[in-house]
């Protein structure tokens, strides 16, 4: 009975509708107005009837009685209310039944709380749309994006709101989120190499920077800089990539990837946090990962992550080694210190131990020998030497983790790819833009929603966190 009675007010509603839209078509034949004015009033139609048939089934389900009892407590009905709610098909209107508690300090709508819309404005779908929009843009655009896409319009405030409560949720327990997300997630069934990454991006937050030292475009009116660096400072968010590899395809000299799954964490202290949660991933990983599969780490020559690895345990059976073309941008400059910038016989050099590097066992150490070489035969100025001994420093440190050779004849990845290209796609695009300042929460909440789209996790997601707000 009550769907006949919803398609009957959806009939009637996108009749009128349409007809009242459609008034003012131009007479004659098909034409580009016509066609439009046809189209804007076929949506508006659209658009009525799903609220008039959606509102029929709601308020369908009223509560009648006088009496209720909820949380524990009875309450009484006083009076209905009517409220706004925004919906697929627009902002919708709904008259409820209130109930209120002995002493009427609390109150009890029935209907809001069925549908999981107590203390809500959005429906669950358009709070998902919202959402996933505010993971790759503003909600200034996802609030023009919606106008030109959508029967739903709300404001970019509300739209804030919506994301502001979503993260407040995720924050809840982050940890026990994701690991409810992974609990059914398959590893790859082709893999044969786990690589762990991990990197840093710059972000700036407002707050202040100890230093004292402002890094970025200079102020651009007098009293700027000060006044900007008493309020902002770039701080370093992490993000760290599991990835999972199979066989090397005919033809190709690097493994194909199967799957990505990353983490990110705004700047902190230590990155305590994001140590645990990338820890966390990485474990269930491992512990999904067929018998036999080879455990990589792959960075690229940043000190604190490889002081981080280097003193943590459970990196102890990962085969360690830099990112090839970091080790290729130092490459460069050594040829640049050695020969000076821009000079053939540098790029002859880079070449040569480029190829070595990749084809040769021990290439760095040959790498380092060649330094020492020229330095001597080539009486470099001191400016030179200076830029020389910190390569110098980096291929003896490194070199352990130079083994590009050995890596490709076995089949394992010697490029940090999807780590370096997470913290451009996770971070820089969506915080890194324009006039963008975080605070160190509200970055999370934009970071989290991203790591689970990028993750290829975001219906997972939504169904836990569906799930946590009925709950």
């Amino acid at each position: 009975m009550v769907i006949e009675k919803m398609i009957e007010d959806a009939m009637q509603a996108f009749k009128e509708t349409l007809n009242d839209f459609c008034q003012d078509t131009p007479e004659g034949g098909l034409s580009m107005e016509s066609a439009r004015v046809i189209t804007q009033g076929i949506q508006q139609a659209l658009a009525c009837a799903g609220r008039a048939a959606f509102k029929r089934y709601l308020e369908s389900k009223e509560v009648e009685q006088d009496a209720v009892t909820a949380w524990g407590q009875p309450f009484r009905f006083k009076y209905c209310s009517e409220k706004r709610f925004e919906t697929l098909w627009g902002l919708m209107a709904v008259l409820r039944r209130v109930y209120q508690n002995a002493s009427d300090t609390l109150t009890y709508v029935p209907l809001d709380v069925a549908w999981g819309m107590q203390d809500e404005f959005m429906t669950i779908e358009v709070r998902e749309a919202v959402a996933f929009s505010c993971a790759h843009v503003t909600p200034e655009e996802t609030h023009a994006l919606l106008k030109k896409s959508a029967l739903f319009h709300p404001h970019p405030t509300q739209i804030k709101r919506c994301v502001e409560s979503i993260g407040a949720l995720i924050g809840l327990d982050p940890l026990g989120l994701d690991a409810r997300i992974r609990l059914d997630e398959p590893v790859p069934a082709p893999t044969r190499v786990l690589a762990a990454s991990l990197d840093g991006a710059n972000v700036l937050l407002t707050e202040p920077d100890e230093s004292g030292a402002k890094r970025g475009r200079p102020a651009q009116r007098p009293g700027a800089a000060s006044e900007q660096a008493a309020t902002t400072a770039y701080r370093n968010a992490m993000v760290g990539s599991v990835t999972f590899y199979g066989a090397v395809p005919p033809e190709e000299k690097t493994p194909q990837r199967l799957a990505t799954r990353y983490t990110s964490h705004m700047p902190e202290e230590h990155a305590l946090t994001f140590k645990e949660k990338f820890e966390a991933e990485l474990a269930e990983a491992e512990r999904k990962a067929p018998p036999g599969v080879t455990k990589v780490l792959l960075c690229d020559g940043a000190r604190p992550i490889w002081n981080y690895a280097e003193h943590t345990p459970r990196f102890d059976e990962y085969e360690k080694i830099i990112d090839y073309c970091h080790t290729l941008e130092h490459l460069s400059l050594a040829a640049e210190a050695l020969f000076g910038k821009g000079a053939n016989s540098a790029k002859a050099w880079y070449d040569k131990y480029r190829k070595k590097l990749l084809d040769e066992d021990l290439a760095a150490s040959a790498v380092l020998h060649s330094m020492d070489y020229y330095e001597q035969s080539n009486a470099l100025p001191k400016s030179r030497r200076d830029a020389l001994d910190v390569q110098r420093t980096f291929f003896k440190r490194n070199q352990a983790k130079m083994t590009y050779a050995d890596f490709r004849r076995r089949g394992l990845p010697i490029g940090s790819g999807p780590v370096e290209a997470a913290c451009k796609t996770l971070v820089k695009t969506r915080l890194c833009r324009s006039g963008m300042r975080w605070t160190r929460k509200g970055g999370q909440r934009i970071l989290d929603l991203r790591t689970y789209v990028k993750s290829n996790r975001w219906d997972g997601f939504w169904n836990e966190y569906k799930t946590l707000f009925v709950a």
